[in-house]
């Protein structure tokens, strides 16, 4: 995987951002999620680089990019936060305006960085995510069976006292045969260090704080992302079942939204990763 790409340590104003890059043309950005680190990017970077200058990162919190100074209301580890410091990312690298991809917790920031930042997303694709806000209003029994952790997470020390005790049975989804072997390792790697975990939980206490009051303030202002934006979501996942339409919900957040399902599961660029990059393509290259 990455085949050509550089792998560096960039430092912001917040930290060190640790981000694989390469290819020629447009640069694009990819966000991973929850507990993945940039290297969940690997075979989807490589059938966009001939044409894409991709950039994966490991966001904010995760793999081995910095880890947000600790605040009582989780704001070093906001969207908006991390979208500041990817922003800053992607100049040093030299990119005043790009795409930007967001799977999963991703998505999030992904999202706040369209929305905050309109002079510098030139497209935004979201996979499997819809705002926080959403999320949370529309939740449900399928939601509190299916999706605790979200609650779980928010409460203090005891998240990362329980995956701490034993991360592989905590992510007990985790295969080599399913990822590649360099990502999984390096992920197994991340997920038995306690700052990493922490950074990791800190993400969702954030979510259900300072994330939910900013996605406010925004739909409280008639605010929308302005760029084009291309929704998609795994089939063989839940986020129909839990919520309908994604596009739908969407078409509240943003003035240019289209979106399809992917035959997949929740890890997309890992279990389908030609569709998934087939579909970022066609869009960052239509009209």
């Amino acid at each position: 995987m990455f085949e050509g790409f550089a792998c560096d340590t960039v430092d912001v104003e917040a930290g060190p951002l640790r981000v694989r890059h390469g290819g020629s043309g447009p640069a694009v950005l990819l966000l991973h999620g929850h507990p993945r680190t940039h290297m969940t990017w690997g075979k989807v970077a490589d059938q966009l680089s001939p044409d894409f200058t991709v950039v994966c990162p490991d966001l904010p919190g995760f793999g081995r990019s910095y880890q947000p100074v600790d605040a009582p209301d989780s704001s070093n580890s906001s969207k908006r936060a991390k979208a500041e410091s990817l922003i800053e990312l992607m100049r040093r690298l030299g990119y005043e305006n790009f795409a930007v991809v967001g799977h999963d917790r991703g998505s999030l920031t992904a999202f706040r960085m369209a929305m905050d930042h309109p002079d510098r997303v030139l497209r935004l694709v979201i996979a499997d995510g819809i705002p926080v806000i959403e999320h949370l209003e529309r939740a449900d029994w399928k939601f509190a069976r299916d999706w605790y952790h979200w609650f779980f997470f928010a409460e203090p020390e005891k998240p990362e006292r329980a995956i701490l005790a034993d991360p592989l049975a905590w992510y007990d989804k985790l295969s080599p045969a399913l990822m590649d072997r360099q990502a999984y390792d390096d992920l197994l790697n991340v997920i038995h260090d306690p700052a990493v975990i922490h950074g990791m939980i800190e993400d969702y206490r954030a979510g259900l704080s300072i994330d939910l009051l900013h996605d406010r303030e925004d739909r409280d202002a008639g605010r929308k992302v302005t760029c084009p934006m291309l929704c998609l979501w795994s089939l063989r996942d839940d986020m129909e079942q839990i919520y309908g339409d994604p596009v739908a919900i969407w078409r509240n957040w943003a003035e240019d939204v289209r979106g399809f399902g992917l035959d997949s599961g929740h890890h997309v660029a890992e279990e389908n990763p030609r569709a998934l990059s087939e579909a970022i393509r066609e869009f960052l290259e239509s009209g």
